[in-house]
């Protein structure tokens, strides 16, 4: 079960935490990607963009290849998958209220429309 994963999935949200490790991950999605690549659209540095890459090695959600002097990063989806799952609970939680919630108000306005659609008994005022 994912709650027994609870300091794993304490480092993966902890490195979904941050705007540029999270656009990281996005570029990684489309392929294997070299620290300069990804550290290109930040404008920040190899030393910046490799502490973003150790955090989100150090959760599991990416894997780090030296070939040469190049160092390549790929995506690898299993960390996330057990975020999702987790998630996943909170989803149908949600789900579940905001049908409740439907059903609620879809028989709130049933009653208002049939109010309205009585027909109301008019009074007969003298013949002439």
């Amino acid at each position: 079960m994912v709650e027994l994963l609870t300091p794993q999935l304490d480092t993966v949200f902890h490195a979904l935490g941050d705007a540029t490790r999270r656009q990281m991950l996005r570029d990684l999605a489309a392929g294997e990607r070299s620290v300069g690549q990804l550290a290109e659209p930040f404008s920040i540095s190899l030393a910046a963009a490799s502490k973003h890459i150790k955090v989100l090695e150090g959760a599991g959600l990416i894997r780090r290849e030296v070939k040469g002097r190049t160092h390549m990063c790929r995506l690898e989806p299993g960390p996330l998958a057990s975020a999702h799952e987790w998630l996943g609970h909170y989803e149908r939680f949600w789900a579940g209220r905001l049908d409740i919630l439907e059903s609620l108000l879809r028989a709130d306005d049933a009653r208002k429309l049939s109010a309205t659609k009585k027909p109301s008994i008019k009074k007969k005022g003298p013949r002439q």
